[in-house]
């Protein structure tokens, strides 16, 4: 019986997906610990990954879409093919690290109160990255978040606090999430209607709410990184579709009132930014930047947020690796 299936989503990746593979075959395959199927989606690339990969890599599995689906909807077209107790969704962007996903693996059989492992992921230098999120509330929309993790360190995890054991969180980053099949059969894939931001964290909330714990498995270790950043590479349009995502969740999740008062607040935090930053934009450039991001948000709001401002109007561009690239945003 297959243990683990990785689903491994890929677009435009191809020295990304390369180096996983080569991590999952040293770290997995050789050990014997566990039987793992990997699966590979690739997001409709143009960059030759799969005819690479393929060659180099024959034990994967290999799903090619025609065009890109965006991150949700990859993923998910992996599932199908998933043979394994458990489920791995794994970006393209990361390495395997020595006996993490068979961490993962045996919490999972040790528990069947949960749901969905996630590990500590780390930058290349083994400095840790943040590997949880809190669902989005009014209160994070007005109180800094760092000031709620230090006062409420457990209600805030993060990376700024050791954690000994593994910690029961409201979600865990779709970097690399390790689902119960059960999870999938019973709560169904990511949230298709997410392009990007915010779908492994709807995700979570319904499994949540279909009665699993989310956890997150501080010795469980995972190299992401976290280098191609769609955020640096097309700021204006990757602000734009994290707002979307988080208008659409607190829609969804929290109720339209909410959705308003949340849109009411960034209009606000927006419009005095722009008016402290304008003097400073005189003389940095850096702080030109910066006001132009925020000019450039208000505008999309006062416009009535247009569906076509954002990601989805830069999706074809190879540069920008959106939708299944696997890296952090």
């Amino acid at each position: 019986m297959t243990d683990l299936s990785i689903i491994l989503l890929n677009w435009n990746g191809r020295e990304l997906l390369l180096d996983c593979l080569a991590s999952i075959e040293t770290e997995l395959l050789g050990a014997g610990a566990l039987a793992v199927q990997t699966v590979v989606v690739d997001n409709g690339s143009s960059d030759g990954s799969v005819a690479a990969a393929r060659e180099r890599f024959p034990f994967a599995e290999y799903v090619e879409l025609p065009h890109n689906r965006g991150f949700a909807a990859g993923n998910n077209a992996g599932i199908p093919h998933a043979r394994g107790r458990h489920v791995c969704f794994l970006n393209n962007d990361t390495l395997l690290v020595a006996g993490g996903f068979e961490t993962c693996v045996r919490y999972l059989d040790e528990h069947p109160e949960v749901g969905v492992v996630g590990p500590q992921l780390l930058y290349p230098d083994g400095r840790k990255q943040n590997s949880i999120h809190n669902f989005p509330s009014l209160l994070l929309e007005v109180v800094p978040r760092g000031v709620l993790e230090v006062l409420r360190p457990r209600r805030y995890p993060s990376k700024r606090f050791e954690h000994g054991e593994p910690l029961t969180v409201e979600a865990v980053l779709g970097a690399c999430m390790v689902v119960r099949r059960d999870v999938l059969e019973r709560v169904g894939g990511l949230p298709e209607e997410y392009f990007f931001f915010l779908e492994e964290t709807d995700w979570c909330f319904q499994v949540k709410r279909a009665g699993w714990q989310v956890v997150h498995h501080p010795d469980a270790a995972l190299v992401h990184l976290h280098g191609a950043s769609t955020k640096k590479r097309v700021p204006l349009p990757t602000r734009i579709e994290y707002h979307r995502s988080l208008y659409r969740f607190f829609r969804k999740n929290r109720g339209p009132a909410q959705e308003r008062a949340v849109r009411g607040v960034r209009l606000v935090k927006l419009g005095l930014g722009a008016l402290l930053l304008a003097p400073l934009a005189l003389v940095s450039s850096s702080q030109r930047e910066r006001l132009a991001g925020r000019v450039g948000l208000l505008r999309w709001h006062l416009a009535g947020r247009p569906a076509d401002w954002g990601l989805s109007g830069v999706r074809g561009r190879a540069d920008t690796q959106v939708g299944g690239v696997g890296t952090g945003v």
